[in-house]
C-alpha cells in the first residue's frame, strides 16, 4: 500500500514537470513570433541569420536615383546665337554706290574738258544755261586749283566710302570720314550754286548734275545715320536666297 502511494507520487511529479516543460517551449514559440512581427513592423520581413536594417528600400532608392543623375552627366543650356542688328540696307548701299560712281564719271568729262579747253557737248553757250562761260570764270579755281579737279578727287573718294564693301566695315571711323565728307561736300556745292546763280549769272548743266549727285548722296547719307546709326551695312547679294518652303 505503501508502495503504491509513493509511485503515484513520482507520477503525478513526472507529469507536472513535462507539462511546465511543454508550457514553456510554447511560450518560447509565441515570442520568437512576437519578434518575427517587430521586425517586419520597423524595416521589413526578419531573415533567418541575421538582423533587418530599417529603412533599407528607401536608401538603395536614393542610391539609384543617384547613380542615375551621375551617368546622365551635368545639364547642359542651349544658347542660340541671335543674328547681330544690322545698319543700312543692301539697297541703300547700291543706290550711293551707283550715285558716285555717276559723279565720277561727269568729273572725268568735266576735267577732260578744262584742260583741253573743248565745248561741252549738248550745253548752250548763251542765256542763262552758258556751261562755258561757268567753267572758264575766274570761279572756277579756288584756291588756285580748278573746281573740276577737286570735283573729280571728291568722287574718286565718294567711290571708294560710297562702296557696299565699306558700307559693311566695322571700324565706327570709316562711318564718320562718310559723313563728314559729304557735310564738306555739300558746303562747297552751295557756294558754286550761288557763285553761279549770283556771281557768274550763268548755270552749267553738268556742273548742275553734280551738285544734284551731291545733294543725293548727302541725304542718303545723312539718312542711313538716323535710320540705323554707325553700324555695319546688312550684307546684299545680286541673287537673293531662297526662302525654305
Amino acid at each position: 500500500m505503501t508502495a503504491s502511494k509513493s509511485s503515484r507520487a513520482r507520477n503525478a511529479r513526472a507529469t507536472a514537470q513535462a507539462g511546465a516543460r511543454g508550457g514553456a517551449a510554447r511560450n518560447g514559440a509565441s515570442g520568437g513570433t512576437a519578434v518575427k512581427n517587430a521586425s517586419a513592423a520597423r524595416g521589413g520581413p526578419a531573415k533567418p541569420g541575421g538582423t533587418a536594417k530599417p529603412g533599407g528600400t528607401a536608401t538603395r532608392d536614393r542610391d539609384q536615383a543617384r547613380n542615375g543623375a551621375a551617368a546622365r552627366g551635368p545639364r547642359t543650356i542651349e544658347v542660340r546665337d541671335e543674328p547681330a542688328e544690322r545698319g543700312p540696307a543692301p539697297w541703300l548701299q547700291i543706290a550711293t554706290f551707283v550715285l558716285a560712281l555717276a559723279g565720277l564719271g561727269v568729273s572725268i568729262y568735266l576735267t577732260i574738258a578744262h584742260f583741253t579747253e573743248s565745248a561741252l557737248a549738248g550745253c548752250s553757250e548763251s542765256g542763262l544755261v552758258n556751261c562755258t562761260k561757268v567753267t572758264t570764270s575766274p570761279q572756277s579755281y579756288v584756291f588756285g586749283i580748278p573746281v573740276a579737279v577737286l570735283g573729280l578727287a571728291f568722287f574718286v573718294f565718294c567711290v571708294a566710302i560710297m562702296s557696299p564693301w565699306a558700307w559693311r566695315a566695322s571700324r565706327r571711323e570709316i562711318h564718320l570720314v562718310r559723313i563728314a565728307s559729304l557735310v564738306v561736300g555739300i558746303g562747297f556745292v552751295l557756294y558754286l550754286v550761288y557763285a553761279e546763280l549770283f556771281t557768274i549769272g550763268s548755270i552749267c548743266l553738268y556742273c548742275t548734275s553734280v551738285h544734284v549727285i551731291t545733294f543725293l548722296l548727302f541725304v542718303l547719307t545723312a539718312f542711313a545715320a538716323a535710320a540705323w546709326g554707325l553700324k555695319p551695312g546688312a550684307p546684299w547679294k545680286l541673287v537673293p536666297d531662297r526662302q525654305p518652303e
